[in-house]
């Protein structure tokens, strides 16, 4: 047998190369047998790593699609995700001090899931174990237990597994974990599109912290596509490319914050154009348009076009046209328009320009929001279209909107006039004797449940802010006004 030390020199045979980049050794001892087979002694047990493999493996890394070659390896890589990664926080102090426990991170697809398990995978001195539930079954996972309870006994080391797509998981599969992950044979970390506490047992749930990963923002997706081109390392930096900016922000704002889906499309744009003149690749708008098959719409969210649709969106509601308001909403979908903020703006119209004409306008619009905020996009934009399209066809009044601009502008020319005492507050000892609540006519008493009175201050005696219109539901309100204060007056009289 032949004992062989390899300095860290990367070449086809430098099998020293590839433990390096796995393990972080600085001087291996492997020793080759008769068999090809590369055997390497770590902590008192070996590892098997046929030369051949080595080579197939080193180029799958090369070869990886560019998501794969520009996955962050560290942390301090990760970009996003501030709210749990960021320096000091829990997952960050947990991971910075190996001390990882059962974890499952729940997110929209491209936002670092798989990502952050990579990571716990690169700095943890545990054993670290990966399986894919969409094709893994209970055999892989009793594979996995009986390994996980080997290197614990001999060398009394954790298994960490990392289950992507848990979700696809029945409850059984999820079931025959538990008593592992409780006895801490394994430390469980989960990866899941879906809401884990609709598609995870619950008994997993308790034993595990959920993270929750937002879509990345945009400046950061921008940053890491312009990496993507020019990295020589991991990136695209070789083939000599260039991206115009305004390529780069249209695919950035596009991506909705998923980091695969653009570098996916950088990666295609790269390799499917051909070279300019000046013997680059260029990176233009409209071949980046062609990569995300989506046309870009000029549809700045800070500028001019921006505002010019949400008003245009909100006029077509207000003048009662639903195609208008449809279409004004799809071109803001269309172009990465925070859901959020449309159903704000249906919810201001439903008050503003419906109000009691139909109030049920603000109930659909109040409800949209929050079945926006629940279920995201695209689902929202059917919710969204629900609601304007109502509230566009909704009967109209903006007499609630003009009452309370009259009453502010009243309070301000006039101040605090002073209450009338018999509305003042009389639930405390010596009210009576300052005369507050004395001579108060509780309306309930009276027919109609209605009693004339002075409400507003004596200065205001007879002024009227709230003018209810002839429209829809307002119109019975304004006749129920009319016929309470006409029988008062009567039953007075008589």
């Amino acid at each position: 047998m032949i004992v062989i030390f390899i300095v860290a020199e990367y070449s086809v045979f430098s099998v020293y190369g590839y433990w390096t980049q796995k393990k972080k050794q600085h001087l291996l001892g492997l020793s080759i047998s008769g068999t090809g087979k590369t055997e390497k002694a770590t902590d008192g047990k070996k590892m098997d790593l046929n030369i051949f493999d080595y080579m197939r493996n080193n180029d799958m890394e090369k070869e990886a699609p560019l998501a794969a070659r520009m996955r962050p390896r560290t942390l301090e890589e990760v970009v996003g995700q501030e709210h749990i990664v960021g320096r000091g926080k829990l997952l960050y102090r947990a991971i910075k001090a190996d001390k990882i426990s059962s974890v499952i991170f729940y997110g929209p697809p491209g936002t670092g899931k798989t990502t952050l398990a990579k990571v716990i995978a690169n700095s943890t001195s545990a054993e670290f174990t990966q399986i894919n539930a969409t094709v893994a079954g209970k055999k892989d996972m009793e594979e996995v237990v009986a390994k996980a309870k080997e290197i614990q006994g001999m060398y009394g080391k954790r298994t960490i597994l990392f289950i992507d797509e848990i979700h696809r998981f029945n409850k059984a599969q999820q079931d025959y974990l538990l008593p592992f992950v409780e006895d801490g044979t394994l430390v469980l970390i989960g990866a899941t599109t879906e809401n884990p506490y609709f598609e995870v047992n619950g008994a997993l749930l308790s034993r595990s912290i959920i993270f929750e990963l937002k879509p990345i923002p945009l400046e950061a997706v921008r940053e890491l596509l312009k990496k993507a081109v020019y990295d020589t390392d991991r990136g695209m930096g070789t083939y000599d490319a260039v991206i115009d900016e305004d390529a780069l922000d249209f695919l950035a704002d596009v991506s909705g914050g998923d980091a695969r889906h653009a570098l996916n499309a950088i990666e295609l744009g790269i390799m499917s154009t051909a070279r300019s003149q000046d013997g680059k690749i260029h990176i233009t708008l409209e071949v980046a348009q062609e990569c995300i098959q989506k046309k870009a719409v000029r549809y700045d969210k800070s500028g001019d076009n921006h505002y010019d649709t949400i008003s245009a969106f909100i006029k077509s509601m207000r003048g009662s046209d639903p195609d208008a308001a449809v279409y004004y909403l799809a071109r803001m979908l269309y172009a990465g328009e925070n859901v959020a903020f449309i159903a704000r703006r249906i919810m201001i119209c439903a008050a503003e320009d419906v109000g009691n004409a139909d109030p049920q306008a603000l109930v659909v619009a109040t409800n949209a929001s929050l079945a926006v905020e629940r279920l995201g996009m695209p689902e929202a934009q059917i919710i969204l279209s629900q609601a304007a399209s109502y509230v566009a066809c909704a009967p109209k009044s903006n007499a609630a909107c003009e009452a309370v601009f009259a009453a502010m502008e009243e309070v301000g020319r006039s101040g605090n006039l002073p209450i009338p005492a018999h509305l003042q507050d009389a639930h405390y000892k010596g009210a009576a004797k300052l005369g507050r609540g004395t001579g108060y006519k509780y309306a309930h008493d009276y027919p109609n449940h209605y009693v004339e009175q002075q409400y507003l201050p004596y200065e205001l005696n007879g002024k009227e802010f709230y003018k209810p219109t002839g429209n829809g539901y307002e119109a019975k309100i304004r006749e129920h006004m009319r016929r309470l204060r006409t029988e008062a007056k009567e039953s007075l009289e008589s």
